[in-house]
């Protein structure tokens, strides 16, 4: 186990730990401060009222990248497997 009795130093620390815990938390307390304003700053929702826009621009998004290979085939199959 420990070699003797701690000394006349142990359990004390620097003022420098001090100063580093304190800037810790102060930067801590202002990421947390900052982001909660940011966050009031979104909309309840993310719906749109008329989607259309948004659902011409998916007509070409690659759905789950299943491709139909034709009735000739007869199966279906996934990306890369052609």
């Amino acid at each position: 186990m420990a070699q003797g009795a701690p000394g006349p130093e142990f359990g004390k620390s620097s003022p420098i730990g001090l100063v580093i815990i304190v800037a810790l938390l102060v930067g801590t307390a202002l990421l947390i401060w900052s982001m909660n304003k940011q966050i009031k700053k979104l909309p309840d929702t993310f719906e749109k009222d008329d989607p259309a826009a948004d659902q011409e621009l998916d007509e070409g998004t690659d759905r789950g990248a299943v491709h139909d290979l034709g009735p000739e085939h007869g199966t279906q199959s996934k990306a890369g497997e052609n």
